[in-house]
């Protein structure tokens, strides 16, 4: 309902209503709930991460408005985000936790679930990320704070550090970089589940979960017992790679997390200096994973020199480069990601809070 000075026409309501709804192929049912007036301002609370949708959102629905001649009225756009409900309690504080996870080691997923981090970021949520390789912790190497320690009031509950606007945890800062974790399954997954709820995660919106490779004890402990509200699986073309990232899609199958899609990363290499495009690992291995299982594929990410430099120097790559094409890809996939979670809400029959007006 709108209140205000000036009430929006029913007409012209439903018009931008369906705007907006046809821009993202979403019901207009679920859409119009997105929409209050203040006074003279239009407000849209966007209910997934997709910032870089504003200007030509604002644009299209500007020109809606001036057809009516509603040339007062300005547009305000917010980004909400609703956390998905888990079978499992939530943890303060986490949000919608996002297991990155991938079949096999090699693949690129830490590097990928890192630079997925700082893109949901760019789109407007926050974010956090929790390093789960617990004998091979990454993600303080390519954060650029590998020597940082969470500070931790009383010895209890820890403060994550904080990396370029994202927030962060690894048992890569509670273990000397030389030392190895030489823990068994039920110890590493009960120090897994220690470092994620001792944890004193902010009001985030995305906590990404950095998965360890593969399908044992650990990563179906971690499904069954963490509030996971979904996954995203990570392949190269190979054969080798997607036949493990089949018992992936199996896994999370097997304890209800829904899978949100694939993404193929070294899907090809581009010559910087002739611009021809190789599929050194094969071609078309995650298209066919994802029609196999009628999971979308959220995106085809390149083998490149420069996410590879980035990772090993400690400056994320959308961080480093944010206008560079491999940044937008990687925004875009994000945008996916949380689009297709906010759908998983829609289609889980929980009710989507109406916005009223202030």
């Amino acid at each position: 309902m709108f209140f205000g000075k000036k009430p929006l026409s029913e007409t012209l309501l439903n018009a931008l209503i369906q705007q907006v709804a046809d821009f993202y192929q979403l019901p207009a049912n679920s859409v119009k709930n997105w929409f209050s007036q203040n006074k003279q301002q239009l407000e849209i609370h966007l209910p997934f991460a997709a910032k870089t949708d504003v200007e030509q959102l604002q644009t299209e629905l500007q020109q809606i408005l001036l057809e009516h001649d509603e040339h007062k009225v300005s547009l305000a756009f917010h980004t909400q985000i609703k956390r998905l409900q888990t079978k499992r309690p939530a943890i303060k504080g986490s949000g919608n936790i996002i297991a990155v996870s991938s079949g096999k080691g090699g693949v690129g997923k830490s590097a990928t679930a890192v630079n997925l981090a700082f893109a949901l970021m760019q789109q407007g949520a926050k974010v956090g990320i929790l390093d789960a390789d617990i004998y091979g912790p990454s993600v303080p190497i390519m954060l650029g704070n590998k020597a940082a320690s969470p500070a931790s009031e009383y010895g209890k509950i820890m403060q994550p550090i904080e990396a370029h606007g994202i927030v962060a945890n690894s048992i890569g800062y509670l273990v000397p970089e030389d030392d190895a974790a030489v823990w068994r399954g039920p110890m590493a997954s009960k120090a897994l589940q220690q470092l994620l709820n001792e944890t004193e995660w902010p009001d985030l919106d995305y906590l990404i979960l950095d998965m360890p490779p593969g399908t044992g004890d650990i990563q179906l402990t971690l499904a069954q017992n963490l509030p996971v509200a979904a996954a995203v699986v990570v392949t190269t073309p190979q054969d080798l790679a997607l036949a493990d990232a089949t018992k992936g899609i199996a896994m999370f199958d097997k304890v209800d997390v829904p899978v949100l899609g694939i993404i193929e990363n070294m899907s090809y290499y581009l010559c910087e200096n002739c611009g021809h495009k190789a599929h050194i690992f094969a071609s078309q291995g995650g298209e066919k994973l994802s029609q196999k299982h009628a999971l979308p594929l959220l995106g085809q990410l390149p083998l490149d020199l420069h996410i590879r430099q980035h990772a090993d120097e400690g400056k994320p790559l959308l961080i480093a480069e944010p206008d560079s094409s491999i940044s937008q890809h990687y925004r875009e996939v994000a945008k996916s990601i949380s689009k297709a979670l906010y759908q998983e809400i829609l289609h889980s029959g929980e009710a989507i809070d109406v916005l009223l007006v202030r």
